[in-house]
């Protein structure tokens, strides 16, 4: 697979777009406006830029010379495999699968999605080959994580399967692991019930987030603090992953609590916005 669809140019989408260009294939990004292109399009060649600024790539005009970012989905009718990465909202998610089934010529072209937590068999069961439909969830920064998780529902084929493998661990040169179609996938599953913990005993006054996110630095070796990291994430996005994590659990561990809905109402997302538990300049 050499011809690669996108779908949305965020934060996820820029950087599949950016590792697929890395990696020498052919880029279509379809946005939603002008507007949210130029944005997409702007984000492309800072990270870009700042990649050949550390010798990580030798030509960011090069690699952006092989993606065209659009705002016809129409664009999409050619490539061989699409990878949604738009608002995490299933309603949206599924009428975009339908869309592309109508779209992509394809018959053995795969559609996947960069969902952190819908299940794969909402979306494949819209279209008329949800044997090609399976989950492809990058992580985020794309271009420096690692990891891919694989999440085929009940009615992706093996094949699907071994392609999407061998696409993220060949050309990509990503670690893919198998996840089974239950919301959260394996790492969001642990990450949200522990970054929503967080949350929790900042709402409750235990601590403050400074200290918090000190404690797990350097009391546990982590990178980042759980509040810093619910701010990279995006604070809707954390919440969106709670809720459907809760509606398919019923666990009380997976309930966002009413400071993070109160935050999301308050358009303080995190990083993306300039201010979430933390202020960005």
């Amino acid at each position: 697979m050499n011809r690669i669809g996108v779908v949305g140019c965020g934060l996820m989408g820029a950087g599949i777009a950016e590792v697929c260009a890395r990696a020498g294939l052919d880029v279509v990004v379809a946005e939603s406006s002008e507007a949210a292109a130029e944005a997409g399009r702007a984000r492309l060649e800072k990270s870009l830029k700042r990649a050949e600024s550390k010798g990580k790539v030798d030509s960011a005009a090069e690699i952006l010379g092989r993606i065209r970012i659009v705002t016809d989905l129409g664009e999409l009718a050619d490539r061989q495999m699409v990878i949604e990465a738009i608002v995490e909202d299933e309603a949206a998610k599924t009428e975009l699968f339908r869309q592309l089934d109508e779209i992509v010529t394809d018959p053995e072209a795969i559609l996947a999605s960069n969902t952190s937590s819908i299940p794969i068999m909402k979306l494949g069961v819209v279209t008329s080959r949800p044997q090609h439909v399976i989950g492809v969830h990058f992580f985020n920064p794309v271009p420096v994580l690692a990891l891919v998780e694989l999440v085929p529902s009940l009615l992706t084929s093996p094949e699907t399967t071994d392609r999407a493998r061998a696409f993220v661990e060949g050309p990509l040169g990503k670690k893919a692991i198998d996840c089974q179609d239950r919301a959260g996938f394996v790492v969001n599953a642990l990450l949200i019930p522990f970054v929503l913990s967080a949350i929790r005993m900042l709402e409750s006054g235990f601590a403050t987030a400074e200290d918090i996110d000190r404690g797990l630095v350097l009391g546990a070796a982590h990178p980042q603090g759980p509040l810093a990291l619910a701010d990279l994430i995006g604070l809707d996005t954390t919440k969106a992953v709670a809720e459907s994590l809760y509606e398919e659990f019923k666990e009380p561990l997976y309930a966002a609590p009413p400071l993070l809905a109160r935050m999301v109402d308050a358009g303080l997302l995190g990083r993306k916005t300039g201010r979430g538990f933390y202020t960005y300049s």
